[in-house]
């Protein structure tokens, strides 16, 4: 029995060398293992120095760059605002050679800008020039009653565009209720800088060039006229013709001049002694005023020439 124990003691009771060493080697590469996955250790691992990334909230690690956009994409960056084709004209301080006093302005239909020169909200007298708007507000009035001016009335209405008929107009100024029709025009047109001239008659409006802009703006969007008769109305403006057929669009090239809708204004002022010559243009992005006061011996032609000679000197080289 005794000699049994000691066999079993060295069959199972005892470890063989081989089985120490198995042992030895094992432990060694599980503390090698340990090492290198231990943030600090100098067996570091790149992988460990990895997953133990303080650089993120509580130390988690949310993995490289190309993972976090993977889940993260960033946002597409806004597509660029496609820029406006610059207008015909080029703000600038003029200097010409003319007599008495000139103003101008030119607004952006696209976005409502104006420039003008320093003295664009200085008035004049309309002269002619308002009747754009006589006739615009006794066709929206029209329009909005429910009635359909006769045949007759739009080749009035014509006369009165085309060729600047006096008799006409004042018969228009009545039936939009005259100085009524001028505070509609300012509230309606927002207009800053002019006034109405009680009794006094539709001449002697009181307009600056940025408020002419402004008033021109205001047909081609249809505020004036109305929807009905915009398109009607900016037609007849470009078919103006005889006298009246001179200032801003001239300074333009011919085939360009009849896509211009225009109506201008031209009187003797005796009370000043001085000619006011004013001129209204319309065109497909833009809108422009120019106002002239000189001498009266001077007579219309200098002016409405000078008219033209404002606009060519602010005209963009090409145009």
């Amino acid at each position: 029995m005794a000699g049994n124990r000691r066999a079993d003691r060295r069959g199972g009771g005892e470890a063989s060398p081989l089985r120490l060493i198995a042992i030895a080697i094992i432990l060694i590469g599980l503390v090698l293992v340990s090492l290198r996955l231990l943030p600090g250790s100098p067996f570091e691992s790149s992988a460990a120095a990895r997953w133990g990334d303080s650089g993120t909230p509580g130390g988690r690690s949310t993995g490289t760059a190309t993972d976090r956009s993977a889940r993260h994409p960033a946002p597409p960056s806004p597509s660029p605002s496609p820029s406006l084709e610059p207008l015909p004209f080029v703000a600038k301080d003029l200097k010409l050679d003319i007599e008495g006093w000139y103003s101008w302005s030119v607004l952006d239909r696209r976005t409502g800008k104006i420039i003008g020169s320093k003295n664009m909200g200085e008035t004049s007298t309309t002269a002619s020039m308002i009747k754009s708007w006589i006739v615009a507000d006794y066709l929206r009035r029209a329009a909005d009653s429910g009635q359909t001016p006769s045949d007759a009335k739009l080749a009035d209405a014509t006369r009165i565009i085309r060729d600047s008929d006096n008799t006409r107009a004042e018969q228009f100024y009545n039936l939009v209720g005259r100085d009524a029709s001028i505070k509609r025009l300012i509230s309606m047109c927002q207009l800053t800088d002019s006034s109405v001239a009680p009794d006094k008659g539709w001449s002697r409006t009181a307009l600056s060039p940025r408020d002419t802009a402004r008033l021109g703006n205001c047909i081609a969007t249809g505020t004036a006229a109305g929807p009905k008769w915009t398109k009607w109305l900016l037609n007849e403006m470009k078919l103006v013709r005889g006298a009246g057929d001179f200032g801003i669009r001239k300074a333009f090239p011919a085939a360009e001049q009849k896509q211009i809708a225009i109506k201008n204004g031209w009187i003797d002022r005796t009370r000043e002694q001085e000619m006011h010559i004013n001129c209204l243009a319309i065109g497909d992005t833009w809108t422009m005023g120019v106002m002239v006061k000189y001498p009266i011996d001077m007579g219309y032609d200098y002016g409405m020439k000078n008219c033209e000679k404002i606009t060519e000197a602010l005209l963009r080289p090409g145009t």
